[in-house]
């Protein structure tokens, strides 16, 4: 891998016209192509092979009125006053006529004939229908139903609207991320010493980040994106694009300050740095792809989409970058006798003062034992937390507190009972008896079942078809509530027995059943798929440093900034600490994706830090022989560029925690802490510990599993002798090679 690197790197380099030319020309075709045809982002979250959905597509061809989406316009009168008042009665009911004939509105139902008018009569809540999907309605739609009832304030009502014509924010970026890219800059400057330096990885990221993004948004044309998908896909592609081309750019300074001719430079620096580049890169895209086994589609996509720029992102930084040397050529040479020009040949040389990289390295390694029992002892408290982890997917009560849907979703509860924000749907299908009558049946079954969280069961409605009818049962609890999750799962214990006596199908359903089911299906697919995500670990370790103990040591580090992370968004966005701080406008369950997908990131980034850090320890091993000086060697080389990229990460995904997409925050809030705890407190202090404890064991692999396993050659090992500028081939091989291996060197 290493050679091929190499040669696409000098490549890039005396190419460098062409090879932006070629990036250049994609970010023109996507670009126009998405604003030619533009975007169409679904926000609908489906989930196969469920019982709610089932029933929800049968319900679209039977019933489509009870799977479109709907709106309320509620109505509150003043303290005083009720909306039986003659002046408010008359608005109400001109509000409701005018937005019955509102685009795309198939009706409009008044509160007073429908009886939704609360026990205190002060609030009235108008059912408006809409025969469509999320992604069909229309935003101009949802601006028009605003501006009606926005209109009926003028009376002194107070009129807010709900309902599930709102979706998530999805993709917004405000001034919390430009304030994380700042930070990005700030980090890049102090690291390299250069503007012309810093100013590479940010523009290789940001033109890696913009092809992906858009040519996410011009497939959603003709697949299926959620909406959710490029928020994700923008927060790791930015973070991964600029750690990428920041690993690759150091190598080829400190190179260059050796005095290593520029191109000769860059193709090392690709084929060395560039190797533990594509094998993180692979690390966090194999991650992400395996959320598809979790069999959920926006799930799947989300992952995709992300998988897609960390792609885009690892291709930039081994074509473009080297590209972008070649136009610079020694200019990035660091100036003779500069700090920056002493502190790049420190990196290549012994005997140089002591780093803070290397002191600490040398104060967590003094007293191995200690500080490998501090660590876990510190992580696990911080992980308590997530012991009390409870999922739920979003609705409109997790809105923002000075949105319309929020105000409306509150003033249901308190006039209604929090279950008119999540009914359920009880669908009932006959083989051609009366579905009226096996409905109602089943609506008294329900009753006689005497479930204390049901507040109400309606009288069935029928379909046109002649064979199906629905159940609406009312919970006395909101729709993310441990209760109502309680009641779906009783109710369907039931539904069998209900089923036999009226000789029908009975199935739970409707969007708050959906939502329940989307929830028990990730919390069932956490276990295996974090065991997938270990394993994964282990083996791609095994293959990279060829030892057992590296291995498990990754994956037991992994284990606990995962566990860390988690206990930090339980603290917040359960228990609410800094919640004020951070703009969380609602506590109570997480988003049911976040684990998952949380987990899948930071298992990608560990490895990053996990390759770029030990990779040094094990080459001064090999090239040495001494494990104890090799632990700190390895350190001061690595500290600086390994805290760096965590410093940037951080900051990105930090800048994330500020945006208004609720499904968003939990993830780079959880990223945000798994990043500093594994880079600082993982790999930079119990990596050392434990290396030192174990001693030269730490290399150990049986003779036979080193025979088996393939010599991927990612440390570069061919490439140790210098060549020529003009001479594009490969070094001859290490020497050495033959008596050990060492990973990829950064």
């Amino acid at each position: 891998m290493a050679t091929l690197l190499y040669k696409l790197g000098r490549s890039a380099f005396r190419r460098r016209g062409r090879f932006l030319a070629g990036w250049l020309l994609l970010l023109a075709l996507v670009g126009g192509g998405l604003a030619a045809f533009g975007s169409h982002l679904d926000s609908e979250a489906t989930i196969p092979g469920s019982q709610s959905q089932k029933g929800i597509d049968i319900l679209e061809k039977s019933l489509p009125s009870s799977t479109g989406v709907t709106a309320q316009i509620v109505f509150v009168a003043p303290r005083g006053s009720t909306v039986d008042d003659a002046r408010y009665r008359s608005v109400i009911e001109k509000t409701v006529e005018t937005a019955g004939g509102a685009p795309q509105v198939e009706t409009a139902v008044d509160p007073f004939e429908a009886e939704s008018v609360s026990a205190d009569r002060r609030t009235a809540m108008a059912q408006v229908l809409y025969p469509v999907k999320r992604d069909a309605l229309r935003d101009t739609s949802v601006e028009e139903l605003e501006r009606i009832a926005f209109d009926a304030r003028s009376s002194g009502l107070e009129a807010e609207v709900g309902g599930t014509i709102y979706s998530t924010a999805g993709l917004e970026v405000g001034i919390g991320e430009v304030i994380g890219l700042a930070v990005a800059v700030v980090v890049l400057l102090v690291t390299f010493g250069s503007l012309l330096a810093a100013g590479l990885p940010l523009l290789t990221a940001l033109l890696g980040l913009v092809v992906g993004l858009a040519g996410l948004l011009l497939v959603s044309n003709i697949a299926t994106v959620s909406f959710t998908a490029p928020s994700l896909a923008l927060m790791i592609g930015l973070a991964v694009g600029i750690d990428y081309a920041l690993l690759i750019l150091s190598r080829h300074r400190t190179q260059l300050a050796s005095g290593m001719d520029p191109e000769e430079s860059a193709g090392r620096a690709t084929g060395t740095a560039g190797s533990a580049v594509v094998f993180a890169g692979l690390t966090v895209i194999v991650a992400l792809c395996g959320l598809t086994v979790v069999g959920i589609p926006f799930l799947s996509v989300m992952g995709l989409a992300a998988a897609g720029t960390v792609l885009l992102s690892v291709l930039v930084a081994v074509t473009l970058l080297p590209a972008l040397l070649g136009f610079a050529g020694a200019r990035l040479r660091p100036r003779p006798g500069s700090r920056t020009d002493r502190r790049e040949r420190a990196a290549t040389q012994d005997g140089h003062r002591r780093t803070g990289g290397e002191r600490w390295a040398r104060l967590v390694t003094r007293r191995p034992l200690v500080t490998v029992v501090a660590v876990v002892v510190g992580l696990a408290v911080m992980a308590l937390p997530a012991a009390q982890l409870s999922l739920a997917m979003p609705d409109n009560g997790t809105a923002a507190p000075e949105s319309t849907q929020r105000k409306a979703y509150d003033l249901i509860s308190d006039a209604f009972g929090p279950g008119r924000n999540g009914r359920l749907l009880v669908f009932v299908q006959t083989d051609g008896a009366d579905p009226g009558a096996a409905a109602g049946t089943v609506a008294r079954g329900i009753d006689d079942l005497g479930l204390p969280e049901v507040l109400s069961v309606s009288a069935p409605q029928t379909a046109t078809d002649g064979r199906t009818a629905i159940v609406t049962v009312v919970p006395k609890a909101g729709p993310r509530a441990d209760e109502t999750v309680g009641l779906v799962r009783d109710i369907r214990a039931a539904t069998p027995a209900l089923a036999d006596r009226t000789d029908s199908d009975v199935l739970v359903t409707g969007s708050t059943a959906a939502a329940i089911d989307v929830s028990d299906r990730l919390k069932d697919s956490l276990l295996p798929f974090a065991v997938i995500v270990v394993g994964l670990a282990l083996l791609l370790l095994l293959l990279v440093f060829r030892s057992i103990v590296v291995p498990l040591k990754a994956a037991f580090g992994f284990l606990l900034s995962v566990a860390a992370s988690f206990g930090a968004v339980v603290a917040v966005f359960q228990w609410g600490w800094l919640a004020d701080q951070i703009g969380v406008p609602t506590t109570g369950p997480v988003f049911s994706f976040m684990p998952i997908v949380l987990m899948a990131v930071l298992f990608g980034l560990a490895m990053d830090y996990e390759v770029f850090l030990v990779s040094r320890m094990r080459e001064e091993y090999v090239h040495t022989g001494r494990h104890g000086a090799s632990v700190i060697s390895g350190a001061r080389h690595a500290s600086r560029v390994v805290t760096a990229a965590a410093l940037i990460m951080f900051a990105v995904f930090a800048s994330f925690v500020t945006a208004e997409d609720l499904t968003l925050k939990p993830i780079a809030l959880g990223l945000a802490v798994g990043i500093l705890v594994d880079a600082v407190v993982v790999r930079m202090t119990l990596v050392p510990a434990i290396l030192a404890l174990v001693g030269e064991r730490s290399w150990w692999l049986p003779r036979w599993l080193d025979r088996m396993l393939p010599d991927l050659d990612m440390e570069g090992a061919k490439l140790s002798a210098p060549t020529r500028p003009e001479d594009s081939g490969p070094a001859p091989a290490h020497p050495g090679r033959g008596n050990g291996t060492c990973p990829t060197t950064i």
